[in-house]
């Protein structure tokens, strides 16, 4: 049964192919005549602009020749439409023969402009119905999976039947194969390019080809796989020239039948095996398929296919790299490298980026908004996407430790990610392997680096095997100084090359050609050098910075715009302070290392004086992230016990000093510096160093030299905000001489944070009532003066400096403040009076000491009603009255409960005549307030007589 279906399919589609070129003969003799019946028409144009001009002037004549004229004239412009219309349908003027062989061969051919003589607009081409789709375009497609189906069944029915030996049988599936690509090529010859420009992708020629060639491929396969007919070395030159082939005719039939044939160039030599594969065999084939694949998309403007034949390439390299054991490294190099070079010299090749091409893949390219979108998006970026991203994984498999190279291949590696990164510099449209070469250089020498000095895995079954290093550590770093130095060389290139026509891939290699030296040769140091002294890496990071100065010195020089210099500069200029810094890693330590990168720092300031590029300010705050970040690793700068117990000469005094003093030097050189935002930034970090010094200093002393991660003294917590109210005075007064928005809101900021430190250190964690800290010997020079009350006092001094230089409600917070630490220092200094340097609650409390806290609290309210009255500050009375209204709470609810006899009475007398003074305070005040009334006047009427009111 399956035969006959065989035969009817075959039946079924020869008669689709024979309908189809009776149906391409009628509609040439269609389009002819209706040429005809067009030039006819134009001969008649002047009468149709005479009738419509009879019919305008014919308005004062009778009203039956009017009619007459407007109707001649209408039913002759709706005659025009209509053949202007199928002029559309039918395409026009008869095509040229160059049309036709662009036609048949599946190009996309250019709309034809209407003539000038066609009246009417005709409307757009309407959607495809479902007719269209089924009869144009699934019967071919179904067409040419029939004859293809056909010709394998009738092969299986001969073995079947035994009709044919096996030798005739592929003769005539071989005929079949040929007259199928013969067929297709008859019927290209004859195509109408209407039909090819509308159903392009369902083209009768190039299935009739594609359906011979899969014959054909069968034929070979099964000539060898099957029969044993021919050996694996014909059969593999066969079924490559088959593969071919196809590739050259899909110069003819479109760019599907090229990728039939690149997937059989694929399949090839996975379908012949051989006792003894050759991988220079086998990546010789795949880089001719390659070759010539690429060549004919370069002929064709295609960028599908090459695309698919990089991931190919790929796909058989990381195959081989999986299987083989141990896989030879060469051959994967070369056919990596073949690759590279065709996509730099065939396709894009040469093309520049303004001459890229406007349909590729017969879709026309949108139009990129911005310079940035030129690059990031170019018109063939399919094809240089895949190109990196395949020579990043085949690079990155081949040194990987899972794979079994015949030798540890640094050297290709270093070959292969320097010719990517040479593509990516060289062609304005190859971004993406330049970035995939910048991330191949450094995952890949971190996989180098971490090898380096460890053993080999060696199979005891394997005879012969000995231990042996799989990366020297010397190796390892070689390789990253070549593989940086081939980076600043080409983002040299790359910036001469590109900086005028292509600002953004400049800019981009100009942080490649930083990141990457810098990079590489700091994983190198960690790995592989001597962090006490190693000078080949300080050597070769030093002369690289020197480098990377100079070819900041260069850019300027060029006759290019300033803006398309400013982002290359400042990421070169970045590039050298960073392989400074790993030179001075490499070369000093400890305290040195630390000052010398602050005085770097400030060699870029001072270099504004000689030059003004807008990236050097910005170099003095790198220098101070490297700083805070050694502090990070290291806050005792030369170790805890190198350290000492010195108070303030020892090694903290010029491992934070120094750097905060020639941070304060480099905000105040650059204090009428252009960009606002380096300034600012300045200025912050010399604010924030030189407090950090100050406390580092003080904690040292206050823990007898020991810097730990302890909970601080309230005594040291007292210190820190000592320093911050003074920090928030200076930085005020900073604003005030020069107005920074650096100075306004730090000064800001350092009160609140110093006001939360007193709410959650001072009140609760580290009070002495809680915490049973001893206050000391000596009443009041003791640890409530230094805790509580010269805080207070500093809060209210800077109340009174910040009114009328801050917001209101910031200062109203600072005063209350004060008075909070005040009434606190007076609560706490009344317990160390009855209960000694201990305070603690377990003590529990006297009835004496419970009547003087409210003696205390009384006076403390009447001395603030004092001072709010003398200086008219209404948030001082405020206090007052609510420190009064304390102490009244405290008298009616604790007081009553718990003295007794005297002391009781005397409290609510006390309470009582504080109240009654209070309240004649505020009558006298306010009576003294109270102004009389001025007496109305008497209204004086105009019109009254003399000596009369109103």
């Amino acid at each position: 049964m399956i035969e006959v279906i065989a035969f009817v399919a075959f039946g079924i589609a020869l008669a689709a192919l024979l309908n189809g070129r009776k149906t391409a003969e009628r509609l040439e003799t269609e389009i002819a005549a209706l040429k005809e019946e067009l030039k006819r028409i134009e001969e008649l144009r002047p009468a149709v602009s005479a009738a419509a001009g009879t019919e305008s002037a014919a308005q004062s004549e009778p009203a039956e020749r009017p009619r007459q004229a407007v109707r001649t004239a209408t039913v002759e412009r709706k005659r025009l439409a209509e053949i202007s219309k199928g002029d559309a349908i039918f395409g026009g003027p008869p095509p040229s023969q160059d049309i036709v062989e662009k036609a048949s061969r599946g190009e996309p051919v250019a709309a034809r402009s209407a003539p000038a003589s066609v009246i009417d607009a005709v409307a757009p081409r309407p959607k495809e119905s479902l007719e269209s789709r089924l009869g144009a375009r699934w019967a071919v497609w179904v067409g040419g999976i029939a004859l293809a189906l056909g010709g394998v069944f009738m092969v299986k029915y001969s073995i079947d039947a035994g009709l044919l030996s096996p030798a005739v049988r592929l003769f005539m599936a071989a005929i079949f194969g040929l007259l199928l690509i013969g067929i297709g090529e008859l019927v290209r010859r004859r195509a109408v390019p209407l039909v090819a420009d509308t159903f392009q992708n369902a083209m009768i020629p190039g299935i009739l080809t594609a359906a011979g060639a899969v014959t054909l491929f069968g034929v070979c396969y099964a000539a060898h796989g099957i029969y044993g007919f021919i050996g694996p070395a014909a059969a593999f030159a066969l079924l490559a020239l088959v593969s071919l082939a196809t590739v050259g005719l899909s110069l003819l039939h479109g760019q599907a039948l090229a990728g039939l044939g690149l997937l059989a160039s694929l399949v090839t030599p996975a379908l012949v095996s051989s006792e003894s594969p050759s991988p220079w065999s086998l990546f010789g084939f795949l880089a001719i398929a390659w070759s010539a694949t690429l060549l004919a998309a370069r002929i064709r403007r295609w960028a599908i296919v090459p695309s698919l034949a990089n991931i190919g390439l790929c796909l058989w390299a990381l195959a081989y790299i999986a299987s083989a054991t141990p896989f030879a490294t060469l051959p994967v190099t070369l056919v990596m490298l073949v690759m590279i070079a065709g996509v730099g010299l065939i396709w894009p090749g040469r093309i520049a980026g303004g001459d890229l091409p406007e349909a590729v893949d017969g879709q026309r390219s949108a139009l990129p908004r911005t310079s940035w979108d030129r690059v990031m998006a170019p018109p063939l970026a399919a094809i240089t996407v895949t190109t990196g991203i395949s020579t990043l994984l085949t690079a990155l498999a081949m040194i990987s430790p899972i794979a079994a190279a015949s030798d540890y291949p640094v050297a290709v590696f270093c070959v292969v990610v320097s010719a990517l990164a040479g593509l990516g510099a060289l062609r304005g449209y190859a971004v993406y392997p330049a970035l995939s070469a910048a991330f191949t250089a450094i995952a890949g020498l971190w996989s180098i680096t971490a090898l380096s000095g460890l053993l080999t895995f060696i199979d005891p079954a394997f005879p012969g095997a000995i231990a042996t290093i799989a990366v020297s550590g010397r190796t390892a770093m070689l390789a990253s100084m070549a593989l940086s130095s081939v980076f600043i060389a080409l983002g040299a290139l790359a910036n001469r090359l590109h900086l005028t026509d292509h600002p953004p891939l400049a800019t981009l290699w100009a942080a490649i050609m930083a990141i990457v030296p810098f990079a590489l040769t700091g994983m190198s140091l960690l790995m592989t050098g001597n962090l006490t002294f190693d000078l080949p890496h300080g050597l070769f990071s030093l002369a690289a910075g020197i480098v990377l100065l100079g070819l900041a010195e260069w850019l300027p020089r060029r006759d290019v715009p300033q803006e398309n210099i400013a982002l290359p500069q400042m990421f070169v200029v970045a590039g050298s302070l960073g392989l400074f810094v790993i030179a001075l890693h490499a070369l000093t330590e400890g305290l040195a290392t630390t000052t010398l990168i602050a005085f770097l720092g400030g060699a870029y300031v001072a270099a504004t004086r000689l030059r003004a590029w807008p990236a050097l300010p910005w170099m003095m705050v790198g220098a101070a992230i490297v700083v805070l970040a050694r502090i990070a690793w290291e806050p005792t700068i030369v170790g805890p016990q190198s350290l000492g117990t010195t108070p303030v000469f020892n090694a903290l005094l010029a491992g934070y000093g120094i750097p905060a003093l020639l941070l304060v030097l480099s905000a105040f050189e650059l204090r009428n510096w252009p960009d606002l935002r380096a300034r600012n930034l300045l200025q912050a970090l010399a604010s924030l160093f030189a407090l950090l010094a100050v406390a580092i200093l003080v904690r040292h002393a206050m823990n007898d030299g020991v810097l730990d991660s302890s909970v601080p003294t309230l005594a040291e917590q007292s210190i820190y905000t000592l320093l911050a109210i003074g920090a928030s005075g200076i930085l005020m007064t900073f604003d005030m001489k020069s107005p920074s928005p650096v100075f306004r809101y730090g000064s800001m900021a350092a009160g609140v944070l110093s006001m939360l430190s007193i709410l959650g250190a001072h009140l609760l964690g580290l009070n002495p009532y809680f915490s049973g800290e001893l206050l000391g010997s000596v009443p009041f020079f003791d640890l409530l003066l230094i805790g509580y009350l010269l805080p207070g006092l500093g809060y209210v001094g800077l109340a009174w400096y910040a009114r009328g230089k801050r917001p209101m409600p910031y200062v109203t917070a600072l005063a209350v403040t004060g008075a909070v630490l005040a009434f606190s220092w007076a609560t706490l200094s009344v317990r160390r009076f009855w209960q000694g340097e201990s305070i603690a609650d377990w003590k529990g409390f006297l009835q004496g000491e419970t009547y003087t806290y409210s003696v205390v609290w009384l006076v403390l309210g009447v001395l603030l009603l004092a001072l709010g009255s003398r200086f008219n500050a209404k948030s001082i009375r405020v206090a007052s009255a609510v420190l009064v209204f304390v102490a009244v709470l405290k008298v009616f609810l604790i007081d009553m409960a718990n003295l007794e006899g005297f002391l009781r009475a005397l409290s609510f007398i006390g309470l009582g005549g504080v109240l009654i003074g209070i309240g004649l305070f505020y009558q006298r005040i306010l009576s003294g307030r109270v102004s009389i009334p001025p007496e109305p006047k008497t209204p004086v009427d105009i019109d009254a007589e003399p000596g009369q009111t109103a």
